[in-house]
């Protein structure tokens, strides 16, 4: 049976255990027809021309695990930012895991996506922002149909979350091949302020294939920092749909740090609809052997006077490959956008590839938009005088490979964050870099 008709056949299992009063009942439906409809994507699809999921969807997945697993925190610990205090979501095999987390109800919300899709009290909410952002597609309609746990933040308005919030997901290997499907929405009222880390991490050998989507609504004046960690074993492959609307004068900054994984692709979408937004979107790849990353970036402007920034860098080693496909759209009604767009690749190797194709749509004429990309390889002369200087060939590759995507770093409002990114790009690059940000 092909992985499609087994999620089809999987979900009426699934649907005979649901309310049938709860108002998601028919959204699930409806996302069930539509993926039946649309299945999975291809390389037909010109927004998935350089990417094929031909091999991760050969495994017979599990969609649900057959048995809880406990983890102990010391196994996992490396994989939290550890070094502050933080809100907690940890969840083990798609199953929320209470003994590794931290939630609140105290004047913000950081809880379970279960309890508030069943729960009166969060029911405007969900009413207001569940599936509300994420467009149609094979994908995404397979995320809403099976949707039942992921995080729930909800951050009230003129409320700052006193710490930030962890999100990490980890596959323990239970089954020989799982999927997962988490589900987040983060809705982030007026004046009100969030940092938050996501982490997918397989702790198995087992091929492991999760499809999340994350829903982000930034209210007027509001901030949301937002850094997803995604350095995962070579059997682990994520896509990540990532949906997030801004109203006037709010601020949201995404950075992406994609060092492992067999095949990551993330969904980047922005949609601003309000004056003086700012959208931010940086990301550092390094990636060798035959892993493949692929940023796919939306930002539309659809109101005059708003901002956005995309900076992607890519480091590429063996038969590794990139893909990033960053579109700006600027509608008529935006004038005064400034918009600026740059993807700058090293390839480390012969034989790795990378197909950058920006992108800009522009119909006002009143606006300030850049957009370009470099691929090329470390400057031979820039080795030579470092290697004069008595720093060994490796090493002096490292610090230029740092060098190259440390703009990137500079962003980073979580000093830990920063410091741990800092470690993994060492690690990756096989240096010791000899100090700390």
């Amino acid at each position: 049976m092909e992985l499609k008709d087994k999620l089809i056949s999987s979900f009426f299992a699934f649907e005979e255990g649901l309310d049938t009063d709860n108002g998601i009942y028919n959204i699930r439906n409806q996302a069930i027809k539509d993926f039946e409809n649309l299945g999975f994507p291809n390389r037909k699809d010109e927004n998935w021309k350089y990417t094929s999921l031909n091999s991760i969807l050969k495994h017979d997945y599990s969609v649900f695990p057959k048995k809880e697993d406990a983890i102990d925190y010391k196994d996992v610990k490396k994989y939290f930012i550890h070094d502050i205090d933080t809100y907690d979501l940890v969840f083990i095999d798609g199953i929320y895991s209470s003994h590794l987390s931290q939630t609140t109800h105290d004047k913000i919300d950081v809880c379970l996506m279960s309890s508030a899709l069943n729960s009166d009290k969060y029911r405007p909410v969900i009413e207001n922002y569940f599936n509300k952002l994420a467009p149609k597609s094979g994908l995404n309609s397979l995320n809403t149909a099976f949707a039942r746990e992921g995080a729930f933040i909800h951050i009230h308005k003129n409320k700052q979350a006193d710490k930030p919030i962890q999100i990490i997901n980890f596959a323990t290997g239970n089954e020989s091949a799982l999927l997962l499907q988490p589900r987040n929405l983060v809705v982030v009222d007026e004046n009100s302020q969030v940092q938050i880390i996501e982490r997918h991490q397989s702790l198995t050998d087992h091929p492991v294939l999760t499809n999340s989507v994350t829903e982000i609504y930034a209210d007027k004046r509001a901030i949301v920092d937002y850094y997803k960690i995604q350095n995962d074993k070579d059997s682990a492959s994520l896509i990540d749909n990532t949906f997030i609307e801004q109203q006037g004068e709010s601020t949201v900054s995404v950075h992406t740090f994609s060092f492992g994984g067999k095949l990551t692709r993330n969904n980047l979408n922005f949609y601003q609809k309000g004056e003086r937004i700012d959208s931010t979107m940086k990301g550092v790849t390094i990636i060798e052997d035959k892993q493949h990353v692929d940023h796919n970036t939306l930002v539309h402007h659809i109101e005059p006077n708003c901002e956005s920034h995309q900076d992607y860098k890519g480091i590429f080693g063996d038969r590794s490959t990139g893909v990033f496909n960053g579109k700006v759209v600027v509608e008529k009604e935006a004038q005064k956008t400034n918009a600026y767009q740059a993807n700058n690749n090293i390839l480390a190797d012969d034989k790795a590839t990378i197909n950058s194709k920006p992108q800009l749509e522009i119909f006002a004429d009143d606006v300030r938009c850049s957009h370009g990309c470099t691929i090329g390889q470390l400057d031979e002369e820039a080795l030579f005088y470092l290697q004069s200087r008595g720093i060994p060939r490796k090493e002096a590759r490292g610090l230029l490979m740092y060098a190259f995507a440390n703009n990137v770093l500079e962003s980073v409002k979580i000093p830990e964050v920063k410091k741990r990114i800092n470690k993994l790009i060492a690690s990756k690059l096989e240096v010791d870099l000899g100090f700390n940000l």
